[in-house]
């Protein structure tokens, strides 16, 4: 038996509901970044998000308020690829620390980003390596060409 679809009224009681538990209020711009986080297969900058969600009304300012507030409420992870781009993720809900901080890849030429499944790198620890990388307590970011610019 497959899974029972999830309609559009549901996907948006459970983003609205999820900005509330966080201690937010739920605005249609909150609820909008975390639409596009949500289908999103890759980290997405303020400019991508301004980009995509402008058609809607939204602008530099409130996507960027409205990033800062979710990142800070738990509900989307940002990091820095190694460009001096921040970009963001959505945090999966029942997920853990740990399978939210999973790798990414970086082109040196394009510039996109990808990410990568979390059994792509393996972590070991040896003498001199510090406990947070035992504990997974780390970012891992890889950079090369990607298979189109390759």
């Amino acid at each position: 038996m497959g899974a029972k679809k999830v309609t559009a009224q549901e996907k948006l009681t459970g983003f609205q509901d999820r900005i509330r538990a966080a201690g937010l209020r739920s605005t249609a711009p909150r609820v909008a970044v975390l639409r596009k986080l949500e289908t999103a297969t890759a980290p997405m900058s303020h400019a991508d998000l301004v980009e995509e969600l402008g058609g809607e009304g939204y602008d530099r300012v409130t996507i960027y308020r409205n990033l800062t507030d979710l990142t800070e409420a738990g509900l989307v992870v940002r990091a820095d690829l190694g460009d001096h781009v921040w970009r963001f993720e959505l945090k999966r809900a029942g997920a853990t620390e740990h399978a939210n901080n999973h790798p990414h890849f970086t082109c040196t030429d394009c510039g996109s980003v990808a990410c990568l499944p979390e059994e792509s790198v393996r972590l070991t620890t040896a003498r001199g390596v510090p406990r947070a990388v035992s504990q997974r307590a780390v970012e891992v970011q890889l950079r090369g060409l990607c298979d189109r610019c390759e």
